[in-house]
């Protein structure tokens, strides 16, 4: 059944035609500021994986995995649901030395996923994942990385809305850093989503920290596997829409598990049977790097540079009767 909704008075401010080149100019844009302000090298990446290795990511623990037989091997491979165990074992393996990392197209296949006007089966996602020391793994080095993807975001914007002058640029370059059990005290009786949404409503652009272990009222801001992101240096990149007139989440990111935050996240989360998988091993026992990395919306990027009311106007994917109905009837163009 159709979740979308449709923006008062809301009509494309490109053509389908200006659209596709608009979404090839982002890319380009993009890419070079993230690895220049990173300082990141572009690699291929997998579309899927063995299940026994540990590395595919269990989002909120709950989505299946598309998966299928190899005739050769006889086994089984699963479709990512992201990569952010694979990047910091492609960083081990390529010797990246501190201070250096990697980007690669992710894209997925979430046959659980709730279809809206920002979410779709299919995914797409520039990942990153960069070698850091021990001395960076705190909150200071986080938002450092935040506000420098922030700024190659609104940089992005500026720089495109002079080849499309329909495009205004509306982002703010101030990022706002809050804590998400400082939300919870802060609008007391609100869902996490109708936090978000208060918040950046008067804030524009924000950080919500520390998503993943439970608040106070004993719910978390959010889910989060506890085998990537260390719940205590991590958070979304969020800013207000618009078009949509809501908080977007644009990138889930973070400092990864150490082998202590590892540990002890595995045994909050009652996961603890995965310390024999080939990952987990390898990173309780200290022989993966310290890392920071994420996943940033490639669709979502398109979606909020060019005003779009709904994903499917900048992605192809598959859409239920209704959806496709009240965009029809509302001059929304699914691709």
């Amino acid at each position: 059944m159709s979740n979308t909704t449709i923006p008062s008075g809301y009509k494309s401010l490109l053509t389908i035609y200006q659209t596709q080149g608009a979404i090839s100019t982002i890319h380009q844009i993009f890419e070079s500021k993230l690895a220049a302000t990173l300082n990141l090298v572009r690699v291929s990446a997998p579309l899927f994986v063995e299940p026994s290795s540990g590395l595919n990511d269990d989002l909120n623990g709950v989505e299946r995995a598309v998966s299928f037989d190899v005739k050769e091997t006889g086994g089984q491979a699963v479709v990512v649901h992201s990569l952010a165990k694979w990047k910091r074992m492609a960083l081990s393996d390529y010797g990246f030395p501190a201070g250096e990392g990697i980007y690669t197209d992710m894209n997925a296949i979430r046959r659980d996923e709730d279809m809206d006007n920002l979410h779709s089966i299919y995914v797409d996602q520039w990942d990153w994942e960069k070698v850091i020391t021990a001395n960076e793994r705190n909150i200071e080095y986080l938002k450092d990385t935040v506000q420098r993807i922030v700024i190659a975001i609104c940089d992005t914007a500026e720089e495109l809305s002079k080849k499309y002058p329909a495009l205004e640029p509306t982002l703010s370059r101030k990022v706002s850093f809050v804590y998400s059990q400082e939300l919870e005290d802060m609008y007391p009786g609100m869902t996490p989503k109708e936090r978000e949404n208060a918040y950046l409503k008067e804030h524009k652009t924000a950080f919500i920290m520390q998503i993943g272990g439970k608040l106070k009222s004993g719910v978390a801001h959010d889910g989060r596997a506890p085998d990537y992101d260390d719940w205590s240096l991590n958070g979304d990149i969020m800013f207000w829409n618009d078009t949509l007139n809501c908080a977007f989440e644009v990138s889930s990111m973070g400092i990864r598990v150490d082998p202590v935050s590892l540990d002890k996240q595995l045994t909050l989360s009652g996961h603890d049977e995965r310390r024999s998988m080939t990952f987990h091993s390898l990173l309780l026992n200290g022989k993966l790097p310290l890392t920071i990395g994420g996943g940033i919306g490639q669709s979502r990027l398109s979606m909020l540079l060019l005003k779009k009311a709904h994903i499917g106007e900048v992605q192809s994917s598959i859409w239920d009767a209704d959806t496709k109905k009240v965009c029809a009837e509302n001059g929304i163009n699914l691709l």
